[in-house]
């Protein structure tokens, strides 16, 4: 009984450690990244986000994937992008500086929504979608739910399909218990993933080189928080949850656009998330030598596919302004 006794106590001190010092990460991770925008309340939770470019100019919504942030996309591209097109880039409902109330809200219809209801309320009517990874396939939802508000699709490495399984780096979000996500995210998730992020970035990189400050101008310190833990592991068993309905609505997708992949993807199959997409009225295109994040590691390239799936997408809509000349008329292959 003593030894039991010992043992329970020890177990008591060691989750009393560990959750002191995931409280010093995260007010450590918010100091390092404070919030950069306006939040705007909608049902089930609020949106955060940033605008930039002309409000006159074509809509860009920018969204991010699992375990992301906004500054996913205000690492380089958006700045780009605002150059000639109004930009808003959004932390995902639940993500960064956004909140949603319930583990249900994480299901690809559900963010599809509170966005939707974001845009109606900033008026960002016939938006082109820009949605990396698992914000790809939330932009897929918002274009099968939502068509009169998108006018079309850029999609960045998109999640389109099923996973066959969850990516390697993500399996300790495979927690379905709430009251276990939040024990697990409260005491040592955070901890662990402060001492495997090199490892993990590299993952999400490969076969590319994540950037010294991703932790700070890519808003990865932001991940370094319960909620974000939390947020992560409701967003894979939604994707899991509501997947096959989506896809067995993809003859309803009325709204063009296409999409991009690193051939050497470490995280996703271009072959499963890609090219089937192109029976629905997607383009494919697919470049050698980069990665999952091209967001980061190549905004030239990811600049140039948006400026040509808006072009396509909005060709028979009379222009709101001239557009600035595209240096990059065709992205190499």
């Amino acid at each position: 009984m003593t030894l039991i006794l010992s043992l329970i106590a020890a177990c008591v001190i060691f989750l009393l450690a560990m959750a002191l010092w995931t409280r010093l990460i995260t007010r450590q991770g918010l100091r390092t990244v404070p919030q950069m925008g306006q939040i705007v309340p909608v049902q089930g939770g609020s949106i955060h986000y940033v605008e930039k470019g002309n409000p006159d100019a074509q809509t860009l919504v920018l969204i991010h994937g699992l375990a992301g942030q906004l500054q996913h996309f205000t690492y380089a591209l958006a700045d780009q992008l605002a150059e000639e097109y109004h930009v808003i880039a959004l932390d995902r409902p639940g993500c960064g500086y956004s909140t949603r109330d319930t583990a249900e809200l994480a299901q690809l219809p559900h963010q599809a929504a509170m966005i939707a209801e974001f845009l109606e309320i900033k008026g960002g009517d016939q938006a082109v979608l820009v949605g990396h990874s698992l914000g790809g396939a939330v932009s897929l939802a918002l274009a099968l739910d939502h068509p009169e508000r998108i006018s079309g699709l850029a999609l960045l490495a998109p999640v389109t399909h099923r996973l066959p399984e969850t990516p390697v780096i993500f399996k300790p979000l495979n927690i379905r218990s709430e009251w276990l996500r939040s024990l697990i995210a409260n005491t040592i998730a955070v901890p662990m993933a402060s001492k495997t992020a090199p490892y993990s970035l590299g993952v999400a990189f490969g076969p590319e080189t994540p950037p010294n400050d991703f932790l700070d101008r890519a808003g990865g310190a932001l991940g370094l928080r319960p909620s974000a833990f939390v947020t992560a592991s409701q967003d894979v068993a939604g994707l899991d949850a509501s997947c096959d309905a989506q896809v067995a609505r993809y003859p309803e997708l009325s709204v063009p656009g296409g999409i991009l992949y690193g051939r050497q993807d470490a995280l996703l199959s271009p072959a499963l998330h890609g090219p089937p997409m192109t029976k629905f009225g997607l383009s494919y295109e697919e470049l050698d030598g980069l990665g999952h994040m091209i967001l980061i590691t190549e905004p030239e390239i990811c600049a140039a596919f948006i400026r040509k799936m808006v072009n396509a997408t909005t060709a028979s809509k009379p222009p709101k302004q001239n557009r600035v000349p595209d240096p990059l008329k065709e992205i190499p292959k």
